[in-house]
Parts: structure tokens; C-alpha cells; sequence
């Protein structure tokens, strides 16, 4: 036993409302990932329409999406710990359904980008909101499951996106061999944005009748759902993290404009450099952006916020771990994107010749069927058997999570390699959803731990911090990464393998933690006490 009471070890019943709102919540999220993966499986008619390359479309799918989902999700994510989240996720529903459907109007790479930062800025609305509303819904002795079957809609909508985005775009190109012929003038990976993005509007309406759950009960310290002035201290987030305001806000702290004016002449120093050398301005202009703008952010949390600093941000293990959880984003997020488009190129010379397997299907369709249907199943069941595993395991040691992120990383490992250097496409199929599942284990357990580390107020800007992590580390740097590599190789399969240059690094910093998570979630308390929390 490690000390916990016999009460954390006792089954916690969850009512029937808070597993009906946690259905809705998944729904969202399958929605949210539809919207931002079906762009794998239009990469390569997009590309051929733009004339792109393919570090392009990793900038489009990555960091166009991820630096304005980072940035915005820090803002929303105070917002939701102060305001109606449910309120709030429909909203951002509503904005990144449109920038979507708005997206199959697209017709040059500058007008894509620009609604993929829509796309971004709405989806950073969610998960802050849902992670905070579930962890006020379920104890922390079920907290990992609940958040792994939420956490589930990522894989379940990102593996839908490829089925329906081939769909479209296969019928949609048979039945309009010229554009110009077709409604609205839309090739089919234009219809399918279209296809994906309306219904979000009508489940935005559903949002909306989600009942709020009382903000930390369920550890034993009750908060008001609704904090005075929300949207003013709203205002204040957004003037702190995005340039040029947060040079006129970082002007009022005392002794922080020259530390700040430092930082950022190093940031924009190193976009050139990187510019200089990839060739790549939009990637690194708007990493650079990111990385600058979360900097200043972080100045002013902690003036405004010392409490929820000192538990983040001034705690080198959680920023630690953020980084650590987005380097394992890293690498997934860059093999799920570029896994269709490596499978067309090497296995299926002609994608609208029939497929090797399904009758009746064209070589994309098959693809996108086999591969997307294969991811949902098993990393829907890979998240969810990893969150009941790390609840299992934390019982018995407080670093159970961390254990369950470090096999999630490893154990995949080997399978992977194999998947990208056989010659045979039955082989790939058959090694591919177990890599899934393996490689999905790690969500759950990763949110719940951060969620464990704050204070039930600063539940919303811990899971921005996550998501932070995941994005700029993760979507913003690895499907470009790999993309880039592939360029510079004449290779895409080269460009996957670089990616395992990170993980060494990653799980050393996983074990790391693990010898330091009990002391910082029994402390957290105190040190937030310390740092002015009246509780």
C-alpha cells in the first residue's frame, strides 16, 4: 500500500447523467477529429490541385492548425475554469464546423491555411472544457477511464475521417471527372470539407443542453461553476499571449519587458536561422509566433495567477511532462497522418484502379476503409484499456499512469519498423491495428496525471497546458518533421523513421517523473496554500 486511505480504494459509484454527458463530450470529440484528420486522406489530391510539397502539407495540417490551437487554447482554457464550459465548447463547435465546411472553398494554399487556423482556434475550445467537466464528474478513482473513453473520440473521428473523406472524394470524382462540371465548382476533396464540417452544427445545439457539474466536488472542494468578470479576465488572457499585445501587457509587470524583448529577439534569431536553412518561412514564422507568444503568457500568470504558476509552470517535473507527453504526440501524430498517404504511394500505383482486397472498391477507398476502420476499433479500445490499467496500476503506486505512457511509447516500437519496410500491403494491414491499440494507451493516463497536479479551479488550464504540449511539440513540429525528411530523403518511409530520434529522450524523462509524482500530487495543496490560495 502507498499510504492512501481505504476510502480511495472503495468503488465510487457515477450516476447515470454523468456517463450520458460523457457520451455527448466523445461525440465531440469525434466530430473534432473528422474535422482536423481528413485532411490525411485528401493530402495527396490537394496536393496535386496546389501543387504542394510535402512539408506543406505537413505545415497545414500541423502547425497552421496547431500554433493557433495552442495559443487559443491557453485563453479558452482560463475561460472554461471560470464560465459555463458546456456554453463554451458549443460555441467553439459552432466556429470550427464552419471554418471546415468553409475550407471547400479553398483554392490556393495561403486561403487553406487560413481556415485550418479557424479550424484550430475553434477545436481549442473543447477539450480544456470537457477535461475540466469530467474530472468534476467522476472521482479520481475513475478518473483515467472516464478520461480515456473521452479521449477515445480522438482516434474514433480521426480513423472515421479517412472511410468518409475517401468515400466523397472517390464518388465524387467518378461522377465529376472536371470540377468546373459539378456543383458549386468543388473538386472532391473540396466536397468533402464541405460533407464534414455542417454537421457540427446541429451537435452544437446538443452541447448546449449539457448540464454543468459542481466545479470540484468530487474532490471534496466545492468552487462556484461561474467566477466574476470571466470574460474580462477573458480579455486579459488573449492581450497576454497574442502578439504584438503582449509587449504593451508585459510592460505593465515590473522588471519583465526586457527579459521578454530578449526572448524574443532569440525566437526570431532562431526562425531565421531555421528559415535559412528549411527554406520553409510560414513553418517557422508561425512556430516562432507560438513559442514567443506562450513565453509572454507564462510572464503574465505569474503577476496575475502566482497559485496555478507555482503548480505548473513553476514546477520544473510538470513542464517536464507536458513536453514529455507532447514528444510521444510527436511521433503518433505524424505516423497517423502520413500512414494513408505512404500506403497509396508504395502499395497502390493507380489509387482510383479496384483494390487488391474489397471488391467494388478503388485502391483509396480501400485504403481509407481498411486503415480507418483498423485505427477506430483498436486505439478506440487501446485508450480506454489504457486508462482502466493506469487507474489500476496508480492504486498500487503512485507512478502506475507514467508506467502505462512509457510502455505506450515502447512496446510499438518494433511493429512500427516492420510495418514501414515490408513489401507486402497484407502484412501492413494485419500489424497495423495492433500498433494502434499499443500506441493509444498513453492518453488517458497522461491527461489524468496533470489533472492530479492542480487544484480543481485550474483543472481547464492544465488540460491547455496538456493539449500545449501535444500541439506544439507534437502535431506543430511532427507530421512537418517527417514530411521534411521525406523531401530531403525521396523517401517517406525514411521520413517516419527519423521521428524515433525523440522517444530515448521522452522516456527518460517519464522515469524521471516517475520518482517524483506522489510527492508533487500530496503537495499541491500546500505549495498552492504557500503561493496565496485561500483555502
Amino acid at each position: 500500500m502507498d499510504g492512501r486511505s481505504a476510502q480511495e480504494h472503495s468503488p465510487v459509484r457515477v450516476g447515470a447523467y454523468a456517463w450520458y454527458a460523457l457520451f455527448v463530450l466523445v461525440l465531440v470529440y469525434i466530430i473534432n477529429f473528422i474535422d482536423r484528420q481528413i485532411l490525411s486522406i485528401l493530402a495527396e489530391d490537394i496536393k496535386k490541385d496546389l501543387g504542394l510539397e510535402d512539408a506543406q502539407i505537413g505545415f497545414l495540417y500541423g502547425t497552421a492548425f496547431a500554433v493557433f490551437y495552442a495559443l487559443f487554447g491557453i485563453p479558452l482554457g482560463r475561460l472554461a475554469d471560470s464560465w459555463y464550459r458546456g456554453r463554451l465548447m458549443a460555441m467553439g463547435l459552432a466556429l470550427w464546423s464552419a471554418m471546415t465546411a468553409l475550407s471547400a472553398f479553398a483554392n490556393s494554399f495561403t486561403m487553406l491555411a487560413v481556415a485550418r487556423i479557424g479550424v484550430g482556434i475553434g477545436e481549442a475550445s473543447a477539450s480544456p472544457a470537457a477535461y475540466s467537466m469530467i474530472s468534476d464528474s467522476f472521482p479520481k478513482e475513475r478518473r483515467a477511464t472516464a478520461l480515456s473513453i473521452y479521449s477515445s473520440g480522438l482516434y474514433i473521428g480521426g480513423a472515421l475521417s479517412l472511410p468518409i473523406g475517401g468515400l466523397v472524394i472517390s464518388r465524387w470524382n467518378m461522377a465529376y471527372p472536371s470540377p468546373a462540371a459539378a456543383p458549386l465548382g468543388l473538386a472532391g476533396w473540396q466536397a468533402a470539407f464541405l460533407v464534414v464540417g455542417l454537421p457540427g452544427l446541429l451537435l452544437a445545439l446538443w452541447v448546449l443542453s449539457l448540464r454543468e457539474p459542481q466545479r470540484g466536488a468530487s474532490d471534496g472542494l466545492p468552487q462556484p461553476v461561474v467566477r466574476p468578470n470571466a470574460w474580462r479576465d477573458f480579455g486579459r488572457e488573449l492581450v497576454a499571449i497574442l502578439p504584438p499585445l503582449t509587449l504593451f501587457n508585459v510592460a505593465r509587470l515590473p522588471g519583465e519587458l526586457r527579459l521578454n524583448l530578449i526572448v524574443l529577439a532569440m525566437v526570431a534569431a532562431a526562425a531565421f536561422g531555421l528559415i535559412s536553412l528549411t527554406g520553409d518561412t510560414p513553418q517557422w514564422l508561425a512556430y516562432g509566433l507560438g513559442v514567443y507568444a506562450v513565453f509572454s503568457w507564462i510572464q503574465s500568470l505569474r503577476h496575475r495567477d502566482q497559485p496555478t504558476y507555482r503548480l505548473i509552470w513553476g514546477t520544473p517535473m510538470v513542464v517536464a511532462l507536458a513536453i514529455a507527453f507532447g514528444s510521444i504526440s510527436f511521433v503518433t501524430y505524424a505516423i497517423s497522418f502520413w500512414t494513408p498517404p505512404y500506403v497509396m504511394r508504395t502499395f497502390y500505383a493507380d489509387p482510383t484502379g479496384p483494390g487488391f482486397f474489397i471488391s467494388g472498391l478503388t485502391g483509396a477507398e480501400e485504403v481509407a476503409t481498411i486503415i480507418g476502420w483498423g485505427a477506430a476499433f483498436s486505439a478506440a479500445i487501446g485508450v480506454i484499456m489504457g486508462g482502466v490499467i493506469s487507474d489500476l496500476w496508480r492504486r498500487r503506486h503512485p507512478a502506475g499512469r507514467l508506467y502505462v505512457n512509457m510502455l505506450s511509447l515502447a512496446l510499438p516500437t518494433p511493429i512500427i519498423w516492420y510495418m514501414f519496410t515490408t513489401d507486402s500491403v497484407g502484412t501492413f494491414y494485419l500489424l497495423f491495428p495492433l500498433s494502434h491499440l499499443l500506441s493509444a494507451a498513453w492518453v488517458g493516463a497522461a491527461v489524468a496525471t496533470l489533472q492530479d497536479l492542480v487544484l480543481p479551479r485550474m483543472r481547464a488550464t492544465a488540460g491547455a497546458t496538456y493539449i500545449l504540449g501535444t500541439t506544439m511539440v507534437g502535431l506543430a513540429l511532427g507530421p512537418y518533421f517527417a514530411g521534411k525528411m521525406a523531401d530531403v530523403m525521396q523517401s517517406l518511409s525514411a521520413g517516419i523513421f527519423f521521428l524515433y530520434v525523440v522517444p530515448p529522450f521522452t522516456l527518460a524523462a517519464l522515469w524521471l517523473a516517475s520518482r517524483r509524482i506522489g510527492e508533487l500530487e500530496t503537495s499541491k495543496v500546500e505549495r498552492a496554500r504557500a503561493a496565496g490560495e485561500p483555502i
